[in-house]
């Protein structure tokens, strides 16, 4: 054409209009070519060459070449009256040069004799594949759908599968379609989802086409493709000298041999007839006009086209009897047709569309123009990028509509500012559109990536700040300390492409990281509490369980990227930070471990100590605790190891740092990281509850370890538990020195045993039964008795809960036994301490200091209470009744009410299966002058079934026996050897309980 000296071309699409306008524009210059559709028109002064598509082809122009695109749409239903018309009577003074396919030729021979055929044998194979699923299409695939539905759908899935996919539909604006069909070629995406308006001339990259569809709504009915039709659309596939497949996908059934055959040879059935209307048309009236419309063709090969959406606006505007008035004279009659020649894009009702027309048509009659602020309204409505696809798409539809109508020069008073409005606004929709359908149907990270990978491009990759690892700028995933963690929407066909990317710049990071993380301070390192080594906040191992419990091992995790050289050195440091941050939490036990200026038994309760992770029961290691000197008790006390009561342990360890600490690492050893209760017991103790609630799930081991001891339905902190025999110890241990004398809160008035009080209550947090429960538990015994009290006297029970308290403990407290005891290795009060007046008790405690340090301490001080003690009377009601009657005496007025207490004693111990307890045993019982055990039996009972003076303490009952030691030989305390005597370590509670005794001592001296 651009040979000629003018020329006008007509194309079937606006979108290929376009394309062809851009290439001549290429050639020959902007000011020499003229662009004419219904919705747009760009025509320069100078023009010589015009692009228009057939509907909007100048019919005033006589140009030297002439040229109609796809003759063979002549046959279509719709459009095909239009083409043919072309095809009759536009003509090149020169040239006119008919495109199309070969199903055209016999009718264009018959209708134009001496028509001069040229044809062009494909230079590339089509071939057909079969059926495929849709996931599984290649690349550079095109699949073809005849609804908007169902195209987003198979979109939303190529999306999900593939990256993303493009959309070409009919009703897209030229803009929004040049678009989409940009990302597919420029390699964005790798598949475009159309409807068949792709085989109408559109030039794509496209190598494989798939039939989604095969039945489309041809305006009138749905139907199937005809043969011709599918050829068309499947030789899109391949281009020039390249080949190219097709083949049918989704619920598609495989096409049969026969139409096979036909697609890959291009032979099809012949046009049988064009699509005629007249176009001499007769505008002297309404009627007229319809009988013109309504004229017959007279040629072979001709029919008489179907009403098309122009003859049915015409025909539903003027039933109204105000559009028959104002359509009368020829005029009116052709400006009425002019304005049914406006198309209906929004396809919302042919009635919808009829009334449109009719108000356009009135104010053309009545005003002469489109009067500007009634355009203007329906422009704003149009005029907004929010909405969805399907929202933007009915704006978009409407906006064209008023485009058209600006086009007409002669309908408004000032067209060319319309069409400014009116394009940008469509620009607007179009680029809204466009990103709609961008961001629902294409990854825009991969779009991008893929056309790097298509051009063979070297990838840059970068790593933030914050750990992001970035490729061609976009995400692809994170840097997790040592570990990258790919972004799951960067998973596909291309995941491996872009893994090996940010490899390359992974590489250099992780050598970088590596030696900041060789050379980082421990302040930059924590043990999280599941186990999880953090450097900088983020993971870069895990404890694995070691040989002991406080030699955990490490699990670096890391990716093969990493080299052998960093590896090491990272596994180094991190192993170094575990081995210090442990040493510095549990330093006592390393200290007992190492046991320095430790010897002997000292040293096996030390490792004891360290094996059970700085708690055991006293009951455990009770030969090893008495046979210690004082040198060793003291050299165990500089190490922080406490002699309580009940446990042996290191208060220092029951901090919350170390207890959690400790805690989770036997976890780990025990191969249970996860188990129950290993994250609130710590939490539960560095909160500074000093008893909780027993929970079944959670091992009775774990308790232990954390620094609770299970007593009934209570876990007490052991160390509160020693701070609760430091309240009882002295209560059990009060005499009455005179019968004067008042009994201390708690104590009772024969001695021996104690009540609850509000401060035991208060320390563990508990009352009632389960305090009672902690007792039991403990190897009290408890039984209930009346007794006479004023009516405003306090009770001497506390009931109910109180908040422990927490204040300092007395480490030398914690070495005497809760109650008396005959040695120091009881766990808990026992039977034997109730042998408080037995005289060998007293003689033993005078023997030497020697002897008096292989006693329990509490036994020795309740021993020398007895000394100057009076035998206590027969009947305890004796001893009960003297307070009251001092008290009656001294205030006779006061009413007295009968009150039940509950009065605590030690209880018997159980006798242990170990051999450390049978050997005490028997010395107990050879210092006793060799009485076997049958003592304990029935013959040593008294008639009222209650036992001799092993049994009760004295005031329960018992008369004290005489010097003789109650019938005991003499010679049993003369046959033990003479201990040696050695001086008291000031600092023992040995030596405070000395004191005590000197006290008690001093005062009935200073009282007589």
């Amino acid at each position: 054409m651009i040979a000629q000296e003018s020329g006008l071309i007509g194309l079937p699409l606006r979108l290929l209009a376009r394309e062809v306008y851009g290439r001549i524009v290429d050639r020959v210059g902007e000011g020499q070519v003229a662009l004419v559709t219904g919705e747009e028109k760009i025509v320069p002064r100078e023009a010589r060459f015009w692009v228009s598509t057939v509907e909007a082809m100048p019919l005033d122009l006589k140009p030297s070449f002439v040229a109609i695109d796809e003759v063979q749409l002549a046959g279509d239903l719709e459009r095909g009256h239009v083409f043919t018309d072309r095809i009759l009577n536009m003509r090149g003074t020169s040239e006119t040069l008919l495109l199309g396919s070969a199903t055209a030729r016999p009718l264009l021979e018959r209708l134009l004799p001496g028509l001069n055929v040229v044809t062009r044998p494909r230079m590339s194979v089509l071939s057909y594949t079969g059926q495929k699923k849709i996931t599984r299409l290649p690349q550079r695939s095109a699949i073809v759908a005849f609804s908007s539905s169902e195209v987003y759908a198979i979109a939303e899935l190529i999306r999900r599968q593939h990256g993303g996919a493009a959309v070409v539909l009919g009703s897209l604006s030229p803009r929004t379609r040049n678009a989409q069909v940009a990302l597919f070629q420029n390699g964005d995406v790798q598949h475009l989802i159309a409807t068949d308006a792709i085989g109408m001339g559109l030039n794509l990259d496209v190598d494989h086409i798939a039939f989604a569809g095969v039945r489309k709504f041809d305006g009138y009915q749905y139907r199937r493709l005809s043969p011709a039709e599918m050829g068309q659309i499947a030789g899109r596939a391949g281009r020039h000298t390249r080949d190219g497949t097709f083949g049918v996908t989704g619920r598609v059934d495989p096409f049969e041999d026969d139409l096979v055959e036909d697609l890959e040879s291009h032979r099809f059935d012949a046009l049988k007839v064009f699509q005629w209307r007249s176009t001499r048309l007769d505008f002297s009236s309404v009627a007229a006009l319809r009988r013109s419309l309504d004229e017959p063709p007279r040629e072979q090969g001709l029919t008489r086209a179907l009403p098309g959406a122009d003859e049915t606006a015409f025909d539903l505007a003027v039933r109204d009897e105000a559009v028959r008035r104002l359509a009368e004279g020829k005029g009116n009659t052709k400006l009425l047709w002019d304005v049914c020649q406006v198309p209906d894009y929004r396809k919302i009702a042919p009635a919808n569309h009829a009334d449109l027309i009719a108000g356009l048509f009135g104010h053309l009659t009545r005003e002469g123009v489109v009067p500007d602020d009634w355009f203007a309204r329906q422009v704003a409505f149009a005029d907004r990028t929010d909405g969805d696809i399907d929202t933007l798409s009915n704006r978009m539809a409407h906006i064209r509509t008023w485009t058209f109508v600006a086009n007409r020069a002669d309908w408004l008073s000032d067209p060319a500012h319309w069409q400014g409005v009116t394009r940008g606004v469509e620009d607007r929709l179009s680029d809204a559109l466009h990103d709609r359908l961008t961001q629902r149907f294409v990854d825009r990270r991969t779009s991008v990536l893929m056309r790097r990978l298509r051009e063979n491009a070297m990838l840059e990759a970068e790593i933030t700040s914050t750990g992001d690892v970035l490729v061609e700028g976009q995400h692809v995933g994170q840097l997790q300390g040592f570990r990258f963690a790919p972004d799951a929407a960067a998973e596909g066909t291309d995941g491996k492409a872009l893994r090996v990317a940010a490899q390359k710049a992974l590489a250099s990071e992780m050598g970088s990281r590596a030696e900041k993380l060789s050379r980082a301070p421990n302040e930059e390192f924590a043990l999280a509490d599941d186990g999880a080594l953090r450097w900088q906040g983020e993971v870069v191992a895990r404890l694995l369980p070691g040989d002991t419990v406080l030699a955990p091992g490490i699990l670096f995790l890391c990716d093969d990227t990493l080299d052998g050289a960093d590896r090491e050195k990272v596994e180094a440091r991190l192993q170094l930070w575990v081995k210090a941050h442990v040493d510095t939490l549990v330093k006592p036990l390393r200290d007992l471990e190492t046991g320095e200026g430790l010897e002997g038994l000292a040293r096996g309760v030390a490792f004891r100590l360290v094996e059970n992770l700085g708690i055991v029961e006293r009951a455990d290691i009770s030969e090893d605790v008495r046979q210690l000197d004082q040198t060793m008790r003291a050299g165990l006390r500089r190490l922080g190891v406490r002699f309580g009561a009940h446990h042996i342990f290191v208060p220092a360890l029951l901090k919350p740092a170390p207890s959690r600490l400790i805690a989770q690492l036997w976890a780990l050893k025990h191969g249970e990281p996860d188990m129950p209760g290993l994250a609130e017991l710590p939490q539960l103790s560095a909160s500074g509850r000093t008893s909780i609630t027993v929970d079944p799930e959670i091992s009775k081991a774990l308790y232990k370890v954390v620094g609770f001891r299970v007593c009934g339905p209570r876990a007490v902190r052991i160390d509160i538990l020693e701070r609760l025999a430091d309240l009882i110890r002295p209560l059990l241990a009060w005499k009455p020195l005179d019968t004067g004398v008042t009994p201390p809160e708690g104590a009772v008035a024969e001695g021996g045993g104690f009540t609850v009080t509000v401060a035991m209550t208060s320390l563990l947090g508990c009352a009632g039964e389960d305090f009672s429960a902690v007792l039991k538990s403990l190897g009290y015994r408890s039984e209930s008795r009346e007794v006479q009290r004023p009516v405003v006297a306090a009770a001497p029970e506390a009931v109910g809960e109180a908040p422990a308290e927490t204040a300092p403990e007395t480490e030398n407290a914690g070495e005497v036994a809760p109650a008396p005891v005959e040695t120091d290795t009881a766990p808990a009060p026992e039977a034997e301490a109730a042998r408080v007046g037995e005289p060998e008790a007293v003689a033993v405690a005078e023997a030497s200091s020697a002897e008096m340090t292989a006693e329990a301490p509490a036994a020795e001080a309740v021993a020398s209470n007895a000394e100057n003690t009076e035998p206590a009377p027969a009947e305890p009601e004796a001893a009960e009744a003297a307070p009251a009657e001092s008290a009656d005496e001294a205030a006779p007025s006061v009413v007295m009410e009968t009150v039940t207490i509950e009065v605590w004693r030690p209880g018997r111990r159980e006798r242990r299966g170990r051999g450390g307890d049978e050997a005490a045993a028997g010395r107990r019982e050879g210092r006793r002058g060799g009485r076997g055990r049958a003592g304990e039996g029935a013959a040593d009972r008294r008639p009222g079934g209650k036992p001799k003076g092993k049994g009760r303490p004295f005031a329960d009952g018992g008369k004290r026996r005489d010097g003789a030691g109650g019938g005991k030989p003499g010679a049993s305390y003369k046959s033990a050897p003479a201990p040696r005597k050695q001086a008291l370590d000031p600092d023992s509670p040995f030596a405070k309980l000395a004191a005590l005794k000197a006290d008690l001592e001093k005062k009935p001296r200073d009282k007589s």
